[in-house]
């Protein structure tokens, strides 16, 4: 393994610099971004993977473990980071050892800016979460020195685990083509997500295929909320008060403030439109009607992103993988065959 003396070396820096640098402090000590540029492209070069147990014994720590960093985007989809830290639990829970686990917030479309994950000092592997387009582009042009597992997220470069968002979409319409809707539309959370883009175009192309018709002021754009969903409704009525018979609901966050807007609407659920949502959250079962909605194996995903990390921290795994896993329709009272008419 490389020494901060040989990086120093190779950088044309003193070891005092490249070793400011590599624990993050550059910025801190005013380093400039050249040279901090020529540090990190030299441990690049040379392989470098820094000894965090050694760095937290020198400052006194007690207990050395390694540490799983989990970034999650600081956005409405936090509700499901619960789901995702009891998959992660039962997970290592099945594997030898003790692991400590960092969480990590980060602002959508900002990753880059997070420098702890370009220096690889503060954890031994990450796994990244509801990484939005520009994320992902940043991802796939950095090179980062330490293990990383995408989650919901598609590439050739890093192992991730994903589902066929495209597929789930399709599910969706053909749903609604089999309980006899000829209108539908769809409620898009209003977020840089290409699952989300893929869930919707999914939906309409197929929902094209089978011969429904699907307005384009029938695809609403709404903050990804409760508060979103009602809102969203509220513009659909608004536009056109022949609402589709059918509404996707790309989010059950937003299915459950679309749930309350058409309540007060006056329209009848599953009567006089059908609800699905996705994600299948717990609050999913005890909405007035209960929701139908897509089942994300948020759980499943999680454990299958640890599995791949510990594989990558240890050396099992070297190139990348993509686990896909399978999602399928929760069918309750909003739609399918529980609708009365």
């Amino acid at each position: 393994m490389a020494s901060i003396k040989e990086i120093a070396k190779l950088a044309n820096v003193s070891q005092g610099t490249a070793s400011i640098v590599l624990n993050g402090k550059g910025k801190q000590y005013r380093i400039s971004e050249v040279t901090q540029q020529k540090i990190y492209e030299a441990a690049r070069k040379l392989n470098y993977q820094p000894n965090i147990s050694a760095r937290r014994l020198r400052s006194g720590g007690e207990i050395v473990l390694p540490i799983i960093a989990l970034f999650w985007a600081l956005d409405t989809r936090t509700m499901l980071i619960s789901r995702f830290l009891k998959g992660m639990q039962e997970k290592l829970q099945t594997i030898e050892g003790d692991y400590e686990l960092l969480i990590q917030p980060y602002v959508g479309t900002k990753l880059s800016e997070v420098r702890s994950l370009v220096t690889g000092t503060r954890f031994n592997g990450a796994i990244i979460a509801n990484a939005t387009e520009e994320d992902e582009v940043f991802l796939e042009e950095a090179q980062l020195n330490v293990p990383i597992v995408l989650y919901q997220r598609g590439s050739d470069k890093y192992c991730s685990v994903n589902v066929d968002s495209y597929h789930t979409g399709e599910t969706v319409a053909r749903l609604f083509a089999s309980n006899g809707h000829q209108t539908v539309g769809t409620i898009v959370p209003n977020v840089s997500s290409k699952a989300i883009k893929l869930r919707k175009e999914g939906f309409l192309s197929e929902a094209l295929k089978l011969g429904l018709t699907a307005k384009e002021e029938h695809t609403v754009y709404s903050d990804f909320s409760e508060q979103g969903g009602y809102e969203a409704i509220k513009r659909l009525y608004q536009q056109d008060q022949e609402l589709p018979s059918a509404l996707f609901v790309i989010s059950d966050q937003m299915a459950v403030g679309a749930l309350a807007a058409l309540n007060e609407l006056g329209k009848s659920v599953p009567g006089d439109i059908e609800v699905v949502g996705y994600d299948d959250d717990e609050v999913t079962q005890f909405t007035i009607p209960s929701l139908t909605t897509v089942h994300l194996p948020v759980e499943e995903m999680a454990a299958e992103c640890v599995r791949l990390l510990m594989d990558l921290m240890h050396h099992k795994q070297i190139e990348p993988t993509s686990s896909m896993l399978d999602t399928h329709i929760v069918i309750r009272q909003s739609c399918g065959n529980e609708r009365t008419s």
